[in-house]
């Protein structure tokens, strides 16, 4: 089959095709080994001619390990052969308790691709593949596979799945009769079963980024007003007659503000009125009693204007605001477990709008109007029940409940379907959700102790170039790619439109299960954007039947192209059987 090696090139050699008349030669992309006394050096046949066969040089077999790569060419008069069962086992792997079953070889059939679990799962992962290529049932099939070795038992393995179409419940629900220890969790944005549960995110866990994103700011004039909120609201969580004094105190000087203005009394009381309606407290009112020498007045009656267009009792109102006044407030500390809502931190924003800086400041005005009608707008919507925890938790706490269940059991996967929110806010979510675990996993006494495995099906939705870097100054998921892998917050971005994720995260990725692709723009991309990546692999991608996938990086000695089994159940991502609902049964 193979002669003698006509010439070498830097990457390749051209060897004679001894082909006998009448025989039946299948070696396109199998792998041959050019042996010397000591050296076996590894291609793979890319191309075969009726007198020549090309071959491309992979690397080379040292002391039987496989190292990628080639420094030295093989010789002229090496004797060219198909690589045999013991280079192929170090070449696709074995199965033991360190190693995780990928599929099987579509070149060689009696050979199973089992990759090194540290290597894969210890770095990004990213999976990419055309609607219908098996992306889904790969990524179902590959978590199945953690679990289903009796060798190892992964008990404290957390993955969190961010389903964007509620694909993988029916793939995970039944993980405990792989191993009575193994548990899985579904938390969706609309319970239907027993066993759902409600996706639930505390208010007060949230910081001044989070709310950033949340309230999608546009300009940085928008964030001190955000930053002032929440400063509010953490202090006005505590119930106290300190809390009330600063309350007052804050209406106090803006009422001033507006009863020193140039402003027309009518115009004042307008806006004292507008105030009140909106930050009240016992003391201010329309219904507060105010006394004067020898007789009483409303809060509301004080503000009559008189025939010649004044406040009819203006030094009963400046002696009445006038004692609430305190500075000494303004240094209040930020309690450290505060607890408070959205509609607490709503009722905080009404405060800094009419703070100092605030008021009658027209271009902060109107940059947090538009924040105040869009936290409304969630309060008042659909989206404003995920935020709805009714008591003080911490950070620990709230990770230690997503991962354990009612029965106290801990969880492996956790799925989190975000099928029923559009785009804008699950984005949101899933990024509020991963700082949570970064900052998390940050804060651990022994680095990466606890890892956290997320998966992002439909990643093209979140990891994008968005305003993040401009407005708070980074990404989330850029962060976690740079810095997530010494910390254990590992991501696995699953796509179908790599060319819309961003190239920060996926050129952080080592590790790629590439289905069938047949869009120019995402193909280029790829090409473009992973440079370890061949021509040859593009090539191969590009004819992958459904549930085949080119697997290559750091977990791979060498790309290859990998049979996975069906999963056991499979996700819920069939297309639409039309020719099954079209017909229609009439009764004769």
């Amino acid at each position: 089959m193979f002669g003698n090696i006509k010439y070498l090139t830097e990457g390749e050699a051209i060897i004679e095709a001894n082909i006998k008349s009448g025989e039946d030669i299948d070696v396109m992309n199998a792998n041959v080994v050019f042996e010397e006394k000591d050296q076996r050096i590894l291609g793979e046949v890319e191309e075969v001619k009726e007198d020549t066969i090309r071959i491309r040089f992979l690397g080379e077999f040292i002391d039987g390990r496989y190292v990628s790569g080639v420094i030295r060419k093989p010789l002229l008069t090496s004797m060219i052969r198909v690589v045999n069962d013991e280079e192929l086992k170090e070449l696709m792997g074995t199965y033991d308790e360190t190693t995780l079953y990928i599929g099987k070889s579509s070149i060689y059939k009696n050979f199973d691709v089992c990759v090194k679990i540290n290597d894969l799962f210890a770095n990004h992962m990213a999976i990419f593949g055309n609607t219908g290529s098996g992306k889904s049932w790969g990524t179902a099939r590959l978590v199945q596979n953690m679990f289903s070795n009796p060798k190892s038992l992964p008990y404290n393995a957390n993955i969190f799945i961010f389903d964007a179409y509620g694909e993988y419940k029916t793939a995970f629900r039944e993980i405990n009769k792989i191993n009575q220890i193994y548990s899985y969790k579904f938390i969706t944005t609309n319970p239907t079963e027993a066993t759902d549960k409600k996706l639930r995110i505390p208010t007060h866990l949230l910081t001044l980024d989070d709310y950033t994103l949340l309230l999608q700011c546009d300009n940085h004039a928008q964030i001190p007003i955000i930053e002032r909120s929440l400063r509010l609201a953490k202090i006005f969580s505590k119930v106290s007659d300190d809390t009330v004094a600063y309350k007052n105190h804050l209406i106090a000087k803006a009422l001033l503000a507006i009863l020193y203005s140039n402003e027309t009394s009518k115009e004042k009381k307008n806006e004292i009125f507008r105030i009140i309606e909106v930050c009240h407290t016992k003391d201010f009112n329309f219904d507060a009693t105010i006394q004067g020498l020898g007789y009483t007045r409303n809060f509301s009656e004080c503000f009559e204007i008189d025939g010649n267009g004044n406040f009819g009792e203006s030094v009963l109102i400046n002696d009445y605001i006038l004692k609430f006044l305190n500075d000494s407030l303004e240094g209040t500390p930020e309690p450290k477990d505060a607890f408070y809502t959205l509609k607490d931190f709503a009722d905080a924003l009404e405060f800094t709008l009419i703070s100092e800086g605030f008021l009658h400041n027209k271009t902060l005005y109107d940059d947090a109007i538009i924040l105040k009608v869009r936290l409304n707008s969630i309060i008042n919507s659909f989206v404003g029940n995920f935020f709805d925890v009714d008591q003080y938790i911490t950070q620990d706490q709230y990770i230690a409940s997503l991962v354990m269940n009612e029965n106290k059991r801990k969880a492996q996967i956790i799925n989190i379907n975000l099928e029923d929110i559009d785009d804008t806010y699950a984005k949101i979510i899933v990024k509020i959700m991963s700082r949570f675990f970064f900052e998390f996993a940050k804060r651990r006494p022994q680095r990466a102790s606890i890892p956290f495995h997320i998966f992002l099906e439909e990643a093209h939705r979140y990891v994008s170039k968005d305003a993040d870097t401009f407005l708070i100054g980074y990404n989330i998921f850029e962060r976690i790619a740079k810095e997530g892998r010494k910390y254990g917050v590992l991501l696995n971005i699953i796509s179908q439109r790599p060319v819309e994720i961003s190239e920060t995260v996926i050129s952080q990725c080592s590790n790629f299960l590439i289905f069938k692709m047949t869009h120019p723009k995402d193909i280029e991309y790829i090409r473009t954007m992973l440079p370890n990546i061949s021509q040859d692999v593009i090539e191969k991608q590009k004819i992958l039947q459904p549930g085949n996938c080119v697997g290559f990086g750091g977990a791979f000695k060498l790309p290859m192209i990998i049979k996975m089994d069906k999963p056991n159940p499979a996700p819920y991502s069939e297309s639409c059987k039309v020719d099954a609902i079209w017909p229609a049964k009439f009764n004769k």
